[in-house]
């Protein structure tokens, strides 16, 4: 029977965070324009967002739509840095689609002008007045508790069932929202802003710099330092965190969006002392485990038993010493059989047991001493 193989290429997971990220800047910054700014509007439609594209693709390449979340995942161990720049090139493209294809559609409107109008991030004097050192800080720490949360979530030792995963980030985004719409309309995404700020007018984009530097800060942050709040849990993935290369080859779990996150280690993220590759250990209350089809059941330990010969047990995993051939008429060697009459060529050496001289019809006799 022949075996599909499910894992991404590099051009579908491409294709997964740039329609992921064309969804979340579109959907979001579109319930902003439409809503009038409504809070509540704006801020489930973020947090849906990224419940229902996570649910989509986060099979496929694991559901970032966002720089910041794609720096803390790899700085946190989950993500190898040779997929940053697809990671964040996707993102990037499909925020610049999504606020591209939300300047085209407001012309709907007589008389719509973009200049200010695109749902960008903004702080100070062309925005609400809130002061840049706020919106900063405001930034870093919300995409800090924002990766925590993921990171949190995507842990293999987080015994909530992993499809509530994409939810729970999801009403975070929203929870985020909804504490800082009114400071600097929210970001802690790069690609959010970017994608609507460049439409936005000249103060818009020479803003921008606020929230591309701040969320970056607050995820890595968040990534460095989950390890050491919450534990490691298992070794990261092979060119993540601080190590830029080397390590083991990954292996792809398809269908996973746990797996996708932690890049398929197996067994899930943060299995205490287990060794890369090696079957989990049996855990207390837990059935046996399963026997290995490729190598059989397990086998017991050996037994130390004496042993009936004078030569020493060979050791574990040494080789067994060469046993020479018994010779014919010791013990273990094989019998001899007899001469068969009108079989010539197949009598045993005179003198034997059971062949005495002279013994030619089988029968055993006893020689006389000479």
């Amino acid at each position: 029977m022949s075996t599909v193989d499910d894992t991404p290429t590099t051009a579908q997971k491409f294709t997964a965070e740039t329609l992921g990220t064309f969804v979340l800047v579109f959907f979001g910054c579109g319930a902003f324009l439409m809503s009038g700014g409504d809070y509540v509007a704006t801020g489930l439609t973020f947090g849906l967002t990224v419940v229902v594209m996570a649910y989509a693709v986060g099979r496929i390449s694991g559901g970032h739509f966002n720089p910041a979340v794609t720096l803390g995942a790899v700085l946190g161990g989950r993500l190898p840095w040779n997929q940053v720049g697809i990671y964040m090139a996707a993102q990037l493209l499909g925020g610049l689609l999504a606020g591209g294809a939300l300047f085209g559609l407001n012309h709907g409107f007589e008389g719509f002008n973009a200049e200010g109008r695109m749902g960008q991030n903004s702080f100070g004097d062309t925005g609400s007045g809130y002061a840049w050192w706020a919106a900063l800080l405001l930034e870093m720490l919300l995409t800090a508790i924002f990766l925590w949360v993921i990171l949190a979530v995507t842990d293999g030792r987080n015994e909530v069932n992993v499809a509530l995963g994409p939810l729970a980030i999801g009403l975070a985004l929203a929870m985020i929202h909804f504490a800082s719409m009114s400071a600097t309309g929210t970001s802690v995404n790069p690609a959010r802003s970017i994608g609507v700020g460049v439409y936005a007018g000249t103060d818009a984009i020479v803003q921008l710099w606020l929230f591309v530097v701040a969320p970056l800060v607050g995820a890595a942050i968040a990534g460095l330092t989950y390890p050491i709040l919450f534990g490691q849990g298992a070794e990261p993935v092979a060119g993540s965190g601080l190590n830029f290369g080397g390590g083991r080859k990954n292996q792809y779990v398809p269908g996973n969006y746990e797996a996708q996150w932690n890049q398929g280690q197996q067994g899930g993220w943060g299995q205490p002392g287990a060794a890369w590759g090696a079957p989990p250990q049996q855990q207390w209350g837990q059935p046996a485990q399963q026997p290995d089809p490729t190598y059989g059941p397990p086998q017991p330990a050996p037994q130390s038993t004496p042993q009936p010969t004078p030569q020493s047990a060979p050791q574990w995993g040494q080789p067994a010493p060469q046993q020479q051939p018994a010779q014919p008429g010791q013990w273990g060697a094989p019998p001899q059989q007899p001469a068969q009459p009108g079989h010539p060529g197949q009598q045993s050496a005179p003198g034997h047991w059971g062949n005495p001289d002279g013994d030619d019809d089988g029968r055993t006799q006893v020689r006389r001493p000479d």
